[in-house]
Order: structure tokens, then sequence, then C-alpha cells
């Protein structure tokens, strides 16, 4: 199963309309995906706080995909690389 994380914050509307986009397309393509607040961590919030929402693959380095917005080129080809 192709795994997604998803680095944000609440109150974030980026972060609220990419975790939609990202429901969305599970309809169509199955993977899943974590929604992790970097308000919990202040090393992640050094690394993403004005960045966010921020899309990574869940495996190996945590290659970054996209940001602000969801990226459909982006992510098809992470997926195509993965499978």
């Amino acid at each position: 199963m192709k795994k997604l994380i998803m680095y944000g914050r609440r109150d974030c509307h980026l972060c609220q309309e990419m975790i939609a986009s990202l429901q969305e397309l599970q309809k169509q393509i199955q993977f899943e995906f974590e929604v992790i607040d970097i308000d919990s961590d202040p090393e992640l919030v050094s690394q993403y706080n004005e960045r966010i929402p921020v899309l990574v693959s869940a495996t190996g380095k945590q290659d970054e995909i996209c940001h602000y917005y969801l990226d459909d080129v982006a992510l098809d080809a992470y997926f195509a690389k993965v499978r």
C-alpha cells in the first residue's frame, strides 16, 4: 500500500484543502496518508513552518512531493516511481 505524510497545522485553510483533495483522489487510487501537526514538534516547525502543507513520501528519506497545493502531476510521477 502506498503511504504519504502531510505536514500541516490546525486552522490552516491550505492544509484542509490538501486533505480534501487527497481524500477525493483516494476514490480513484488506493493509498493512505497521515497528517502530522508540525506544532507538536519544534524541529518540524523549524523545518516546515511557512511551507505547509507539505506532502512527502512515507518511506526512505521522505522525499517532498509538493507543498501549498496538491500537485497532481508530481503525485502521479511519485506513484509511477513506487509501483
